[in-house]
C-alpha cells in the first residue's frame, strides 16, 4: 500500500532553514525594538520593515505582537534561570556561586544590553506567565540557591530580593550613564555585597 500523499501545509511557521534564519532575525529585531519603544511604543510595521519582510511573513511566525513579546521574555528569562541553577549545581561554594551569578548577570549587561533592558522593564507583564520551577524561573532559581546556601526558607524569597537588587540598580545605574565603563569591571564589588547580605542573613 503507497503511504498518502502529504499536502503541503498552508501558513503556519515556515520550516527549514531560512524559516527558522527568518525568525531568529524577527526576534532580534523586535528585542532592540521592545527594548528601547516599549512593546506598546512597536508596532507590527516596525517589526517587519527592521527584518526586511512584509508583515504577513512576520505573522507566519507570530499570530501577534503580545505572542512575540511573551515568548522572546519566557524563553530568554527561562534560559538565565537554567544558568543560575547550573552554576549552583557547579560551583562548590557559596562565594564562588555569588561570583558567578553575579558575573554571568554583568555579562549579559555588558553583550547583550538590549535582552537584559527588556527582561528588566518588562518583566512585570510577563511573570504570571512564567512557569515555578526554578530552570524556568529566575527568581525561583535564585530562591533555590538560597535556601541551599542556609538560608532560612522563610527569608529566601527576602534575600534573593536583596540579593537581585544589588544586581539589577547598578545596571540601572549603568544604562543611565551614572556608572561608567562596563558594568563586569563592577562584578566583584557587587559580589562582595551580595554574599556579605546572603552570609547576615543565614545568621540567628
Amino acid at each position: 500500500m503507497n503511504a498518502p500523499r502529504r499536502t503541503p501545509s498552508r501558513g503556519g511557521v515556515r520550516r527549514g532553514r531560512d524559516g527558522a534564519d527568518t525568525r531568529a532575525r524577527i526576534e532580534a529585531v523586535a528585542l532592540e525594538l521592545f527594548a528601547g519603544k516599549g512593546v506598546a511604543g512597536t508596532s507590527v510595521r516596525d517589526i517587519a520593515q527592521g527584518v526586511g519582510v512584509s508583515e504577513g511573513a512576520l505573522y507566519r511566525h507570530f499570530a501577534s505582537k503580545e505572542e512575540l513579546a511573551r515568548e522572546l521574555f519566557l524563553t530568554r528569562y527561562a534560559a538565565l534561570a537554567a544558568e543560575i541553577c547550573a552554576i549552583d549545581d557547579r560551583e562548590p561554594d557559596l562565594a564562588s556561586r555569588l561570583a558567578a551569578v553575579v558575573a554571568r548577570a554583568c555579562r549579559l549587561f555588558d553583550t547583550e544590553p538590549a535582552l537584559f533592558a527588556y527582561l528588566l522593564i518588562h518583566q512585570h507583564e510577563h511573570l504570571g506567565s512564567v512557569p515555578e520551577g526554578p530552570e524556568e524561573n529566575v527568581v525561583e532559581a535564585v530562591a533555590r540557591l538560597m535556601r541551599r546556601a542556609g538560608v532560612p526558607a522563610a527569608r529566601a524569597g527576602l534575600v534573593g530580593a536583596m540579593a537581585l537588587g544589588c544586581v539589577v540598580q547598578p545596571a540601572v545605574f549603568a544604562l543611565y550613564g551614572r556608572i561608567e565603563g562596563p558594568l563586569s569591571t563592577q562584578a566583584d564589588a557587587i559580589a562582595r555585597a551580595v554574599t556579605a547580605i546572603v552570609e547576615g542573613a543565614g545568621k540567628p
